[in-house]
């Protein structure tokens, strides 16, 4: 088998990183010193659009209850609860989520029922998870 030359127009680029498992997911390790622009993942987009959807929903009129709604999309009431609080973030931090910023930790704590209304302490606590801003 012979190698002909390349074509001109060809560029070869070889980018160093290997691949480890973590979690069942596959995960890209870049060289120390490198960056990786963070994406965010498709359930914590999935999440906060159907929390956003959910609220308008309720707010429309729609539907009047909570229970109504969650019937209506076949889920329980609880988690359509649950996925609601995600429209008690502050917006930056909304954006910040959508934009892969924001560690999977700090949205799941979002989710709890203690996790706090108030946007500066929403920021806060985005801070002491690490995530940045």
């Amino acid at each position: 088998m012979t190698r002909e030359p390349p074509i001109p127009e060809t560029m070869t680029l070889h980018v160093p990183f290997r691949i480890v498992k973590r979690g069942g997911r596959k995960e890209m390790l870049v060289p120390a010193g490198q960056t990786v622009p963070r994406q965010a993942s498709a359930t914590v987009i999935k999440a906060l659009a159907r929390a956003f959807r959910w609220k308008q929903l309720l707010d429309s009129g729609a539907f009047s209850t909570v229970s109504e709604l969650a019937q209506e999309e076949g889920i329980s009431t609880t988690y359509l609860a649950r996925i609601l609080r995600l429209t008690l973030l502050a917006p930056d931090i909304v954006e910040g989520a959508l934009a892969g910023r924001h560690e999977t930790e700090f949205l799941k704590a979002a989710l709890q029922a203690d996790f706090p209304s108030d946007w500066e302490a929403q920021r806060a606590m985005s801070s002491a998870f690490g995530s940045a801003r």
